[in-house]
């Protein structure tokens, strides 16, 4: 049987990435991954996973959540070195 952590594994996304698309969605982690999977092979699903990205650190910051923002930022940098993201 594969674990969550396999299946991240798998996704060609980190963690980080896959939590910020559950987080963006409302969706539980292991339905995230399998989005994140498929969007991360199409050029308009990884600018799609960018914009999730922004938009998380967009709505930390406006609720003052310094350490989210940066952590996020971290996310967008990884994801955008590895990915891309549509640029």
């Amino acid at each position: 049987m594969l674990t969550l952590e396999d299946c991240i594994e798998l996704s060609d996304l980190s963690e980080e990435e896959i939590l910020a698309i559950a987080e963006h969605e409302h969706i539980p982690e292991m339905v995230a991954v399998e989005l994140g999977a498929y969007l991360v092979h199409t050029p308009s699903g990884e600018k799609r996973i960018k914009r999730m990205i922004c938009d998380d650190m967009d709505e930390a910051r406006a609720k003052g959540d310094k350490h989210r923002v940066a952590m996020l930022k971290m996310v967008l940098k990884h994801y955008v070195e590895h990915h891309g993201g549509g640029m």
